[in-house]
């Protein structure tokens, strides 16, 4: 059971995070600074657009690292299971949709480094809590967005 304040993530996942954070605290927090030094030889902060761009960046900036730091701190690293065959987080799995005859792989992950368009979904969304624990050649149904139930067969694990 996961605790509230737990990030489930993969290693690759943690990795990424971490990478992530360090460029943004040794590179893009010296590249907002310049940015602002340039816009404060501009004059009058009142109205001077560069600077208020700058400062919004910076904010934007340092909530990110907050949040990295934070997800970094809480991470709880996902080890897929032994049991081969079976869906687990940290499971890449290849689908197929029964109605289009549409073949698709997926890593399923924690939700913090969910990207459905790098092939990563979350194992609470609808179709990652529907393959946890699934093994080759069942058979799913998803609700999609629209309401409609979609079928998938499991083809790997």
């Amino acid at each position: 059971m996961m605790k509230n304040n737990e990030t489930l993530i993969t290693a690759e996942g943690l990795e990424e995070l971490k990478n992530e954070l360090e460029d943004l605290k040794l590179v893009k927090r010296k590249e907002i600074s310049e940015k602002i030094k340039v816009a404060l030889a501009f004059g009058d902060i009142s109205e001077n657009a560069e600077y208020d761009e700058a400062k919004n960046e910076q904010a934007n900036v340092e909530a990110r690292i907050a949040k990295l730091e934070q997800m970094i701190k809480s991470a709880k690293v996902i080890k897929a299971t032994k049991q081969k065959g079976i869906v687990s987080i940290g499971s890449k799995v290849q689908i197929k949709d029964l109605e289009f005859d549409e073949t698709m792989e997926y890593t399923i992950v924690g939700s913090a480094e969910a990207d459905p368009f790098k092939g990563k979904i979350s194992n609470v969304s609808p179709l990652g809590k529907a393959l946890l624990e699934k093994k080759i050649g069942d058979i799913i149904e998803v609700a999609s967005p629209a309401g409609d139930m979609i079928k998938y067969e499991i083809l790997t694990v």
